[in-house]
């Protein structure tokens, strides 16, 4: 019976927050802001499988380096799909988006992908 209750209760404090108001961390898909001035903003994405990132654009180019890489698809609005190889360790450049266009980021690959933006103004 005590180990019953153990179980149970260790049950509930990995399901909610503790008293600090932290829970213990699920993994999502995220944009963790990391630094921004007047010529760049930078920011690290978080995204794991199956955890698209909402539609957006980029107005300005960026630079990505792959923390964790791997193969991100990239649809277009237009339903227009492209994959694109993120190679672990390995820096990217990305052109801005053509005005008006909005795409979003899905990993289907079965592992998370961290990536370093670094966007200039």
């Amino acid at each position: 019976m005590t180990n019953r209750i153990a179980v149970v209760l260790v049950a509930i404090l990995v399901a909610m927050p503790n008293i600090f108001g932290q829970g213990v961390p699920r993994e999502t898909t995220q944009r963790i802001p990391q630094f921004e001035n007047d010529r760049v903003k930078v920011w690290k994405s978080v995204i794991v499988s199956g955890g698209p990132l909402t539609p957006h654009r980029h107005d300005h180019g960026r630079t990505i380096v792959a923390l964790v890489g791997g193969d991100l698809k990239v649809v277009k609005e237009s339903g227009q799909t492209t994959v694109v190889h993120w190679e672990t360790g390995k820096a990217y450049w990305l052109a801005r988006d053509p005005p008006g266009e909005l795409h979003k980021d899905i990993n289907d690959t079965g592992k998370t992908i961290e990536v370093m933006v670094v966007e200039m103004k």
